[in-house]
Order: structure tokens, then C-alpha cells, then sequence
């Protein structure tokens, strides 16, 4: 491992002006993730700053009824909040199928969102890889692609993004908000991871002096009635072949909202836009949820290993709508 430096930020104007400052600086939070790519040389920052001292760790109803979670709030306390469990349930249910008990105790919001994909060729320092070290090329387009993307590949980049968390959030529009030295800003969710395109080293629109402080989820009625559904090759500790973050609101059997993100399939957490368009005003049924899944997969881009997501991700949508539809979720 290379050697850096430690810095343990006591407050938010230190960790500002540490990244600020520093040239190639790591945010230490859980530590779930950097921890894991510092182990590997995948990761080999120059400083590493410790921010688990930051009061960021709060989670807050706002007045219109959304809330305001905190960037160090950790997968577990949000998943259990009785807010978070009863107006947005889509977040808890994704969050309780992602990784483990352990690790759900020490990753946090922010962490969560700036996880870097697991595609088997970044973590592998002999293997051509983009999003490690651009302009080595993309091993995974003739290698081993079963876990590849389907959605927003382009050809230099087919890695999925890995976060459950954040396939939920952007069916909720949540909204981060990052600070630097510079001021604040408020970047919508679906904005903020980038496509791949012929720059996939770059995950995100957070400049590196930025510090993501918090999410904010707005509130709405449809929110309340929503499901998550993951899809693996074995029951915990993996992640998804396919996920689907559902809501859906049905007024005399015609869907009047809709919400639909998709995991697992993306270069990034996957706003259903297409399927949105063609469930809204449209009739709450199986054929209806079909044409609306298929409509969103039309775009898929796959290979002979990866070709079945673009079938289980539609039958996966039709199952999660069916769900809502079935169970009461959808009023």
C-alpha cells in the first residue's frame, strides 16, 4: 500500500479546506468502499481525510413532509427510521438487501452514493480497464460480461453501478447537496452520476474539492406506496442482476403516477423515463406493464452473456408493478 497522510477533520471547515488544499484527497467516512480499493492499489490517495467527526449524521422531516438525511448517517439507521419505513418504504426495502448486516452499520449516505463499481476487470490491476486507468481499454467488451450493463454503455465502459440505496433515491427524487469552500450547491440524484461515454474514469458530477453534506427526499403521496425488488444470484451478500424501485398510484384501475428506477442493468442508478411515459394514463395492467418495461429496455445494448437482463428486467418490472397493484400498494 502507499504511504499517505492522515487527517482527522474536527469539523466541516477543515475537511472543506483539506480537500481544498490537498491534491488527490479521500474522504474517510465508513470506509466500506475506499478501504476495500486503497487494499487493491486501485485507490492511492495522497491524504486521507477522516470525517466520521462531522456532525452530519442527522435525519430531519422538513416542512412539506420530506426529510433531510445527513451524509454520515449509516444504511442501518436509515433503514430503520420509522419516517423513512412508512413515506418512502422503497428506500428501507433497498437498503435491507444491500450487503450485509456489518457492512450496513458502518456505510454511510454519502459513502454509499460515491461507490465505485465492482466489475471484476477495475479491481484487477493486470486487466484493461477505463474506469481505473483511462485509455487502457475495457477488457470487459470481449471478457467475461455476464454482470455487465445493458443501459448507458458506451465503448469504453460497460460497469454497472453497484448501489441499491441509490436505484431508490432516484425513483424518490432526492436531491444531494455538496459543499466546498466555494459555497453550496444542490444537485438533483439523477444527475449526479455521469455516463460513461469516453470518460468513465469520471462517476459523478462532485468536483474534488466538493463534500456531499446531505440528501434531501421530497415528499409525495405516491412515495408511501412503493416496493423495491432485487434480483441475485443468491439470496444475500450479492448484487442485483436486475432491481427494480417502484411507486405507483391507480385510480379506477388507471395508473395516475408512476415511479421506476432500475438497478443493475445501468452505468448508473437508471430512471425509467421511457416506462414512466407509457404507464402514466394507461390501464394498471400486466400487458400495460409490459409494453411500459419494454419500452425502457428498447435501448438495451447487450452481448451474448448479458442478453437475458434485458428479458428478467422487464418481467422484473411487470412483477414489482403487479406487486404494488396485488398487495394494496397502489391506491
Amino acid at each position: 500500500m502507499k504511504t499517505f497522510s492522515y487527517v482527522s477533520a474536527p469539523d466541516t471547515d477543515t475537511a472543506l479546506r483539506a480537500l481544498a488544499d490537498g491534491a488527490d484527497v479521500k474522504l474517510l467516512a465508513g470506509g466500506t468502499n475506499l478501504v476495500d480499493l486503497m487494499r487493491e492499489g486501485v485507490e492511492r490517495p495522497a491524504t486521507v481525510v477522516d470525517i466520521t467527526r462531522l456532525p452530519l449524521d442527522g435525519i430531519d422531516e422538513l416542512p412539506g413532509g420530506g426529510l433531510r438525511v445527513g451524509a454520515l448517517v449509516t444504511n442501518s439507521r436509515l433503514a430503520a427510521h420509522p419516517l423513512v419505513r412508512t413515506r418512502c418504504p422503497v428506500l428501507a426495502q433497498a437498503i435491507l438487501l444491500g450487503a450485509s448486516a456489518q457492512l450496513r452499520n458502518m456505510a454511510t449516505v454519502g459513502g454509499n452514493l460515491l461507490q465505485r463499481t465492482r466489475c471484476m476487470y477495475f479491481y484487477d490491476e493486470v486487466s484493461a480497464c477505463n474506469k481505473r486507468a483511462p485509455g487502457s481499454g475495457c477488457d470487459a467488451l470481449g471478457g467475461f460480461s455476464r454482470c455487465a450493463a445493458v443501459l448507458g454503455v458506451s465503448d469504453h465502459c460497460v460497469a454497472t453501478h453497484p448501489s441499491d440505496m441509490a436505484v431508490a433515491l432516484v425513483a424518490l427524487d432526492a436531491v444531494v447537496e455538496v459543499e466546498s469552500v466555494r459555497g453550496v450547491r444542490r444537485v438533483p440524484v439523477t444527475e449526479f452520476h455521469r455516463p460513461p461515454g469516453d470518460t468513465p474514469h469520471i462517476d459523478t458530477v462532485l468536483a474534488a474539492d466538493e463534500l456531499i453534506t446531505a440528501v434531501e427526499i421530497p415528499w409525495t403521496a405516491v412515495a408511501a406506496h412503493s416496493r423495491y425488488r432485487k434480483v441475485r444470484d443468491r439470496a444475500s451478500y450479492a448484487f442485483a442482476l436486475v432491481s427494480v424501485a417502484a411507486a405507483l398510484a391507480v385510480e379506477d384501475g388507471r395508473v395516475t403516477e408512476a415511479r421506476l428506477a432500475l438497478g443493475g442493468v445501468g452505468t448508473r442508478p437508471w430512471r425509467a423515463a421511457a416506462a414512466e411515459r407509457v404507464l402514466v394514463g394507461g390501464p394498471a395492467t400486466e400487458e400495460a406493464f409490459r409494453r411500459a418495461a419494454e419500452a425502457e429496455l428498447a435501448a438495451a445494448r447487450s452481448g451474448p452473456q448479458n442478453a437475458f437482463k434485458v428479458e428478467l428486467a422487464c418481467r422484473t418490472v411487470v412483477a414489482t408493478l403487479r406487486q404494488l397493484v396485488t398487495e394494496g400498494g397502489a391506491v
